[in-house]
């Protein structure tokens, strides 16, 4: 499999060595904004739907869901974890943007599954200060689908709680498998 880091461009090829990766999204940029036309679509997704999954580059949820740009809102962090933060965004995502649904999408081989709380305090030996927030690693990936989707249910600020679905995406196979919230 080759990803785009490993494909190398025309522009890429005369300049090789040349820049920086940030340098190359920009070009990129460039070019997709020479034949951009605004779409004109409203910032409401059209399904009515928030994903919430892990930040990993392996999952291309448009692509593994089917989903066209407009469908749905897509919020992502390191294990796909429901944080307060995640709270935040899906509080507006509902409250303000009309969704009414919450895909939640953690994956087989997850980092986060290999780290403990242990490293906020090796950060903090190493730059002096302690992170205010926690790792929220995980040793069992089903029991924290079933721990965010709880989050997610539980939370005052969320009007819409009846659709809410977790699932563990296979990195090796691609598929999704359901979690059982109970």
């Amino acid at each position: 499999m080759t990803t785009s880091a490993s494909v190398p461009t025309a522009s890429e090829n005369a300049t090789a060595g040349s820049g920086t990766v940030t340098d190359r999204l920009v070009d990129a940029n460039a070019r997709y904004a020479a034949d951009f036309t605004d779409p004109g679509m409203d910032a409401r997704p059209v399904l009515h739907v928030a994903v919430v999954a892990c930040m990993d580059a392996r999952l291309d949820l448009h692509a593994a869901l089917g989903l066209e740009l407009g469908d749905c809102h897509t919020i992502r962090n390191a294990g796909g974890v429901v944080t307060d933060d995640v709270i935040r965004s899906l509080t507006i995502s509902q409250r303000k943007l009309g969704t009414r649904s919450i895909v939640l999408i953690h994956h087989t081989g997850c980092g986060l599954e290999s780290l403990t709380e242990d490293f906020r305090t090796e950060l903090e030996a190493e730059v002096g200060q302690r992170p205010a927030w926690a790792v929220e690693s995980f040793r069992d990936v089903d029991q924290d689908v079933r721990q965010s989707m709880q989050r997610v249910r539980t939370s005052p600020f969320l009007p819409h709680t009846d659709d809410v679905r977790g699932f563990v995406f296979d990195v090796k196979t691609g598929l999704l498998r359901e979690i059982d919230p109970a």
